[in-house]
C-alpha cells in the first residue's frame, strides 16, 4: 500500500482571516481557536464564528495540532485535546499524526530528487527501472507505457483508489504483495490508456514508491528520510511503519 507519512502537522484550512501583526502569541492562539469558519458557508452569507472545542466535538476528534504560518515562517503552534485517552496524554506540537494522502506530494518529491540527480527520466517507461515487480503488460500499456510523470499526476491508468489499512499488530504485506493483490485489496493493474485521463490512484503511488526503492537499493522510508526529510529539517516526520 502507499506508505503514509507520520509527522507533527498543522491544520490551516479552517482558519478565518485574522491579523497577527501586533498581537501576542497567546492572543493569536485565542483569535484562531475562537474564530473558525463554519463547515458550510453560502456565498454572501454572514457567518457566526465557531470555536475550536465546538468543532472538535462536532467532528468527534480527540485532539489536533494547529499552526499559523505567515511569510513562510511558523508564527505559532499549539496542541489541543488528547493524544492518548488511556494515559491522558495531551496533544503537543511534537505529537505525531498520520498525514494520510498529504504524504503523496512528499513521496513525489523523492522522485523529483532522483530525476534532478539524473537517475530517472520522468517520461520513460517505469518498467525499465522496476526490478522487484513490473507493471503488467496489456493492450493499454503496449500503446502507452506508464511513466513516472503519470504516476505522480494520477494519469497512469492504474487501478486501486486507496487502501483500508491494517489492524495494528497484524501482518502487513510488502508493496509487491499489495500490487499482486495478496493484501486486503485487488491486483493493481492498468485498465485505461495511460495519459488519457485523471483518476486518483493510491496503487499508482505504491508503484512509484517501489520504483524509488528499486532504483536507490534502499527501503523507501530510508531514502526519503535521508534525501528529503532530514535536509528539510523535518526531524519529527517519518514514513517508517511500524513507528520506530
Amino acid at each position: 500500500m502507499s506508505k503514509l507519512l507520520y509527522c507533527a502537522i498543522f491544520c490551516s484550512s479552517l482558519l478565518s482571516q485574522t491579523s497577527f501583526a501586533t498581537d501576542s502569541a497567546q492572543h493569536q492562539v485565542q483569535q484562531v481557536a475562537q474564530n473558525l469558519l463554519p463547515r458550510v458557508q453560502l456565498e454572501g452569507q454572514k457567518y457566526k464564528p465557531v470555536d475550536l472545542q465546538t468543532r472538535l466535538q462536532e467532528t468527534h476528534l480527540p485532539g489536533l495540532s494547529l499552526a499559523v504560518i505567515k511569510d513562510g515562517k511558523v508564527m505559532w503552534a499549539e496542541g489541543f485535546g488528547i493524544a492518548d485517552k488511556k494515559q491522558n496524554r495531551k496533544v503537543t506540537t511534537e505529537t505525531l499524526f498520520q498525514a494520510g494522502s498529504i504524504s503523496k506530494p512528499v513521496a513525489a518529491l523523492a522522485v523529483l530528487k532522483l530525476a534532478q540527480d539524473g537517475k530517472v527520466d520522468l517520461d520513460a517507461d517505469v518498467n525499465q527501472y522496476l526490478t522487484s515487480w513490473k507493471v503488467p503488460t496489456n493492450e493499454f500499456t503496449k500503446a502507452n507505457p506508464v511513466t513516472l510523470r503519470q504516476l505522480m499526476t494520477h494519469t497512469s491508468g492504474l487501478t486501486q483508489h486507496g487502501f483500508p489499512g491494517y489492524v495494528r499488530g497484524s501482518k502487513i504485506p510488502t508493496d509487491v504483495e499489495v500490487l499482486m493483490g495478496k493484501g486486503n485489496t485487488d491486483l493493481v493493474t492498468v485498465d485505461t490508456l495511460p495519459g488519457k485521463a485523471w483518476r486518483y490512484s493510491g496503487g499508482g503511488y505504491t508503484v512509484m514508491e517501489l520504483l524509488v526503492a528499486d532504483v536507490t537499493k534502499m527501503p523507501f522510508e530510508e531514502y526519503v528520510q535521508q534525501a528529503i526529510l532530514t535536509p528539510l529539517g523535518m526531524h519529527n516526520s517519518t514514513y517508517a511503519q511500524p513507528l520506530p
